[in-house]
């Protein structure tokens, strides 16, 4: 497997289909939940860039050798017996001497979040940027995949239920909303997943990219 390419196994995603916004009534009275069968694609706060130093200890300005961002980052989902997701993004960077061939190679990860707060899986990866003699600016492109099976991530029946049943004016549960229970609110933590990505920094990259 290239080192670009990253396969995250072992997620449980489902969604509940449909044309409809979340939370919008539909013509029985009932709430039409809409939800994505596969992880969202985003990068995390602080971790979509990286600035290399030299020397490495240095923050001046004046020591900066190469600063590489991640842009253009999409997703696309494959059905079968399991669910493939696969996120595509390119990486752009610039250097600060243009004298002679220099390849760059930079670390990142992919991680799947559950519920915005448990991490489910991590791989990291590389890219590696190719530098041309006098250039500048290089860029790539990098790929990381999740396989994951429908039945995982299934809200139950009642939760479905409980979202989707007919309201009529008038009822007792007919001004509250579904999403605002506890019992609803946990159940869709539970299945919902994120797969972010970013530059895998150092405790002081990271430190850098939050303070500077």
């Amino acid at each position: 497997m290239p080192s670009s390419r990253i396969a995250l196994t072992g997620l449980l995603i489902l969604a509940l289909a449909g044309c409809s916004r979340r939370g919008e009534i539909d013509a029985t009275g009932g709430i039409v939940a809409v939800r994505s069968a596969c992880p969202t694609a985003s990068i995390p706060a602080y971790t979509g860039d990286v600035t290399l130093f030299n020397p490495p200890q240095s923050r001046d300005a004046a020591a900066i050798d190469v600063v590489a961002n991640i842009t253009d980052l999409r997703s696309t989902c494959t059905d079968g017996a399991q669910l493939y997701t696969q996120a595509t993004f390119t990486v752009n960077a610039r250097r600060s001497d243009a004298s002679g061939a220099r390849q760059v190679t930079l670390p990142y990860f992919a991680t799947v979040m559950r519920g915005g707060n448990a991490v489910v899986a991590k791989r990291v990866g590389q890219v590696t940027l190719d530098f041309a003699p006098g250039a500048y600016r290089a860029s790539t492109t990098a790929t990381a995949g999740s396989y994951v099976e429908k039945g995982a991530a299934t809200l139950p029946t009642d939760i479905q239920d409980k979202i989707t049943q007919k309201r009529k004016a008038g009822d007792a549960d007919a001004a509250i909303d579904p999403f605002s229970q506890p019992d609803v609110r946990a159940a869709l933590a539970r299945t919902s997943f994120e797969l972010l990505i970013g530059f895998n920094l150092t405790q002081d990259q990271l430190r850098y990219n939050a303070t500077r």
